[in-house]
């Protein structure tokens, strides 16, 4: 019965957010990067820097780096639209070979013609429509998710000292929020390095064989590197359709060939066992993650999927000492979170310089007195 109860409230709770996608998915983005900046806060409050000044660095840094990589596709994919008139020729061949091989298969290009001839001005205006709609939603979730980042950012400097406030009454929770705070962090440190390494090979490689605009698919490349398993066949498709535009189906097999062998090899064997081993998730549970959170958020869903996932473990798991043996399993074996959610030996606050006894009760909430004379 509690299985069935559990069961049911789960599925209420996915309907319920798969729902709010729209909303829920920037707040957990945001949560995201509010949870990276906030030791930059802690940092600078620890060197006397007055607290509205840390606050206002903090907000600043956070804004620079979305709008830095948010800027440069921008730019990337204006430069990409001025590119294309250049390969008119080329699509016209393309064109011209596809439509020779159909009729290889038996199909004529009368038939081809009627097909388009169904598609009716509607379904184009439709579609445009669609795009339009897209587009708009996309920037009014920005707004949303700034403004969302700005007042989250402005907790960070007296949060710390609230959740300390809960040690004594409720140490599960305090200890669960700790481990995904830091699980996330490990997670997008272990990601930006290699995605900053995935980024140069990409680039070297794309620019050595001549394909356009190698900066743009390696900022591409560093961007999907975030989204486990399948991020590369993402940023894949842009620079081999254009290495076939640029010289033909011998290029477009050759960024294939090496994309597969730089970016299967270490974003799909070395990183997930390295990102598993720091946040305590094995390879196969981040992979259902992704599928998993990208159904119910969407794209914003399969970037979030690990950090997503140490927040519903850290809240149904990790919250309660009886379930902790469910971690384990998770962790496909021994990880570091798991042996420190094991470990009678309390965990680093999660602020550096930050006393111990704002987030644990000292000594577990055993008092140890000296012996006597």
């Amino acid at each position: 019965m509690i299985v069935l109860l559990g069961a049911a409230c789960a599925v209420v709770v996915v309907a319920g957010l798969r729902g709010l996608a729209s909303i829920a998915g920037p707040v957990f983005l945001a949560l995201m990067l509010a949870v990276t900046a906030s030791p930059l806060t802690g940092w600078l409050r620890r060197r006397g820097v007055p607290v509205w000044l840390a606050l206002a660095t903090t907000v600043a840094v956070v804004y620079a780096v979305l709008t830095a990589l948010g800027g440069a596709l921008v730019v990337s994919v204006a430069r990409l639209i001025d590119l294309m008139p250049e390969y008119q020729a080329q699509f016209a061949d393309l064109r011209a070979d596809l439509l020779r091989q159909l009729e290889g298969l038996g199909i004529s290009d009368e038939q081809l013609r009627t097909a388009l001839e169904s598609v009716d001005a509607g379904s184009a205006v439709r579609l445009i429509e669609g795009l339009v709609g897209s587009i708009a939603g996309v920037l009014s979730n920005a707004v949303f998710l700034l403004a969302v980042l700005f007042f989250m950012c402005l907790e960070t400097a007296t949060f710390p000292a609230r959740l300390g406030s809960v040690a004594t009454d409720r140490p599960e929770v305090v200890g669960a929020l700790r481990n995904f705070a830091q699980g996330t962090r490990r997670y997008l440190l272990v990601s930006t390095i290699f995605g900053l390494i995935v980024a140069v090979l990409d680039t070297s490689l794309l620019w050595a064989l001549g394909v356009p605009l190698p900066v743009l698919w390696g900022l591409l490349s560093f961007i999907t590197n975030y989204i486990p398993n399948i991020g590369f066949v993402i940023g894949l498709i842009p620079p081999a359709l254009l290495g076939l535009l640029q010289g033909g189906v011998d290029l477009m097999l050759t960024v294939i060939v090496l994309y597969c062998v730089v970016n299967f090899v270490i974003q799909s064997v070395i990183q997930p066992k390295i990102v598993g081993d720091a946040v305590g998730l094995s390879a196969t549970v981040s992979f259902l993650s992704l599928v998993f959170w990208a159904w119910v958020l969407g794209g914003l869903g399969a970037l979030l999927a690990i950090p997503l996932t140490l927040l519903a473990k850290g809240l149904l798991v990790d919250l309660d000492p009886n379930s902790r043996w469910i971690g384990t399993l998770l962790s496909g074996g021994s990880s570091r979170l798991s042996r420190d959610e094991d470990s009678s030996e309390p965990d680093e606050p999660d602020e550096p310089g930050e006393p111990e006894s704002d987030l644990v009760p000292p000594g577990g909430g055993e008092t140890q007195q000296a012996p006597a004379g």
